[in-house]
């Protein structure tokens, strides 16, 4: 059976899709066959990430190792069973079909709280959770007192994540690799970051998660997008002299991969 990542976060813009696109790619691009869905069914921002490249590489000529990116296909309601939902149907199709080709399945949840992204979240084998370093996204997680110091108790993030594991130990499953990434972080060590990281560190241990190296916020990350490309690809469209920039997001990109300790996987980038 292939390893099912899920990343997952219910509030948009903590990096999900950049998150999402770069360990697919450096799975693919490690010799490791991998698969994409992205349930956010309206913006399909990793789903447009894949467009982009497949489109970029065959106007360039170039044949780059890619995840495979696949649609929730759709589903004639007469083939339903009473009470069986729809969406549940067509994630689990669409499962199957990547399961019989993929070592590793990673599914993009949307910035809201759906019947997919639940049922999803039951799925994983990892859950890689993006966190921008503020307590407005900490605040799915658990609610705070308001010096940032004491935590009053789980949030709404949070509850979902242990009631998906409470599904997988029903259903005999290993439990969840939960992986909290600080993303976006800052180059100063100021007062809030401090007081997050500090947060951070208790909930992890009251509600059961690790905390693993994220991505800073860099322009790069934006210039990739129109062309679906990543930070491994750079030196395959004749980038020869990376920056300092691009080598040090490249090491973040590694420290990442290597903390996600999946199975199978030695990294040699």
């Amino acid at each position: 059976m292939a390893h099912i990542i899920v990343v997952g976060n219910e509030k948009g813009g903590a990096g999900k899709s950049t998150v999402s696109m770069h360990v697919a790619t450096a799975l693919a691009r490690m010799g490791h066959p991998t698969g994409v869905l992205d349930l956010d069914l309206r913006q399909k921002t990793t789903g447009r990430y894949i467009d982009n490249r497949r489109a970029f590489l065959a106007r360039e000529g170039l044949d780059l190792p890619s995840p495979r990116y696949l649609e929730l296909p759709e589903i004639d309601p007469a083939a339903l069973a009473p009470g069986e939902n729809a969406y549940d149907h067509r994630l689990s199709a669409a499962v199957a079909e990547l399961e019989a080709a993929c070592a590793f399945i990673l599914i993009d949840c949307p910035g809201s709280h759906t019947r997919l992204s639940q049922v999803a979240h039951s799925l994983g084998d990892t859950l890689i959770t993006p966190l921008n370093d503020s307590f407005v996204d900490f605040d799915l997680l658990a609610r705070i007192d308001g010096d940032g110091e004491k935590i009053l108790g789980p949030s709404v993030y949070a509850e979902m994540v242990w009631n998906a594991r409470q599904l997988r130990a029903q259903a005999g499953l290993q439990p969840i690799d939960w992986v909290v990434l600080r993303n976006r972080l800052g180059a100063q060590a100021m007062v809030n970051k401090l007081k997050m990281e500090r947060a951070l560190d208790r909930l992890a241990k009251r509600i059961g998660f690790r905390v693993g190296p994220g991505f800073s916020e860099r322009v790069i990350f934006r210039e990739l997008f129109p062309r679906g490309l990543t930070l491994l690809d750079l030196k395959d469209i004749g980038v020869k002299q990376l920056n300092i920039s691009n080598v040090a997001a490249r090491q973040e990109l590694r420290d990442l991969i290597k903390a996600l300790k999946l199975p199978g996987v030695q990294v040699t980038f």
